[in-house]
């Protein structure tokens, strides 16, 4: 995002994208990177999605986040059609800066899932021998 120069790394240095202080965002190949909403006040994940340059900026800019839907390859404000908004509280950067973490105050009914639940994380994989069975662990709510 900052139209800085970069330094090169020499042997055993750790890259400025690692230690330094510029938000230098690494988009993959597809233009895409990955983002994990996390619930501010509870520590929840909430889902797991992805953002372009563009939706990075517009939640950066407004505060209100922002993805690119794969499935519509569209922007996408979170909360347009659900009214399960999400306003960013803080926005953390991963290591090599290609996945973000976005801590969130969710409005509406306070979901986050297109199903209906507050966690797109709802089911739990448990294996028996070779077996792996998902089990439900938090139910749809009311309005889903």
């Amino acid at each position: 995002m900052n139209e800085s120069v970069k330094s090169k790394a020499r042997p055993g240095a750790t890259s400025d994208r690692e230690e330094g202080g510029a938000f230098d965002p690494n988009f993959g190949a597809d233009g895409l990177a990955t983002c994990v909403t996390v619930d501010a006040s509870s520590g929840d994940v909430l889902m797991v999605a992805h953002m372009n340059e563009a939706a990075l900026r517009a939640t950066l800019a407004t505060g209100i986040v922002h993805y690119w839907s794969r499935s519509r390859g569209a922007l996408w404000r979170k909360g347009d059609t659900s009214g399960q908004t999400q306003t960013l509280v803080e926005m953390r950067v991963d290591c090599d800066q290609d996945a973000f973490l976005a801590f969130v105050t969710v409005g509406g009914d306070g979901g986050a899932c297109h199903t209906g639940r507050r966690s797109c994380f709802y089911r739990r994989v448990e294996t028996v021998g070779e077996t792996a069975r998902l089990t439900f662990i938090e139910a749809p709510s009311a309005n889903g």
